[in-house]
């Protein structure tokens, strides 16, 4: 039998429109960032994709965005499991900084390597720093799993645990799963998924509030086929889904 997965990225938070890195400060959605959301429960429930239990980082961006989704689809009552391993990438001390005014200051290529390269860390910011993210939400992770900069490769070794113990399991109970979380959790997720390589997955984009779907096998593994948007998984509404896709590789920086 195949096992359904489901892939939300967050709607559009108050960050993304103000063109700034966010990371693990958290910002909630914008009016357009709800819609989104609410549209993304709607796709849902128009082809019959219904969760069963989601999992959600500690961002309320995140956890807005899996709310209004299923509340449209009629599932607010499934289970909830959230987790730091599905936080968005800890971006250091470009956190809070807009993107194109950082490009100016260091150079558009090298913030191209700070936000997409695979294994380059941007300087590292202190905990106690505000601009951290840091708060009472972690205060029983350990400090030395307390991120002060990542790159993707870091969000995907510390989101793999989350996957193996709990996303996995869950799958196969038959559960349809509900992951809303953020564009370089997922994005780990995805090259996790579809076998990608460090190259492949620094030209992947993924929309703000486009459902993507897995059905996979009994390894919890996707067909070999790649779809729009370069991904094994398939978007309900695939022309928008890459139109949004593009947008988000044109941000500046």
């Amino acid at each position: 039998m195949p096992y359904t997965l489901v892939l939300l990225r967050h709607g559009q938070s108050t960050w993304n429109l103000e063109n700034r890195f966010t990371g693990w400060i958290d910002v909630d959605l914008t009016d357009e960032g709800c819609a989104q959301a609410i549209r993304a429960g709607a796709d849902l429930a128009r082809a019959g994709i219904l969760p069963d239990i989601v999992h959600t980082s500690l961002q309320v961006r995140a956890i807005h965005t899996a709310e209004l989704a299923l509340r449209e689809c009629g599932r607010s009552w499934i289970p909830v499991r959230r987790s730091w391993r599905l936080n968005e990438r800890h971006y250091g001390a470009l956190q809070g900084k807009n993107k194109a005014d950082t490009a100016q200051q260091f150079s558009a290529e090298q913030v191209k390597i700070w936000r997409r390269s695979y294994d380059v860390r941007p300087d590292p910011l202190d905990p106690s720093d505000p601009n951290s993210g840091i708060d009472a939400r972690y205060a029983d992770l350990p400090g030395n799993l307390i991120p002060r900069a990542e790159c993707l490769k870091d969000v995907l070794e510390r989101m793999l645990p989350w996957w193996d113990e709990e996303i996995a399991p869950d799958l196969r109970s038959g559960r349809t799963v509900l992951v809303a979380a953020h564009g370089n959790s997922l994005r780990a997720l995805v090259k996790h998924l579809d076998g990608m390589t460090p190259e492949q997955v620094v030209e992947l984009n993924l929309p703000t509030g486009e459902p993507l779907v897995y059905e996979l096998d009994d390894a919890l593994r996707p067909p070999d086929a790649v779809g729009p948007g370069g991904v094994r998984g398939r978007y309900l509404d695939p022309e928008r889904a890459v139109a949004a896709a593009d947008a988000v590789a044109r941000q500046a920086g």
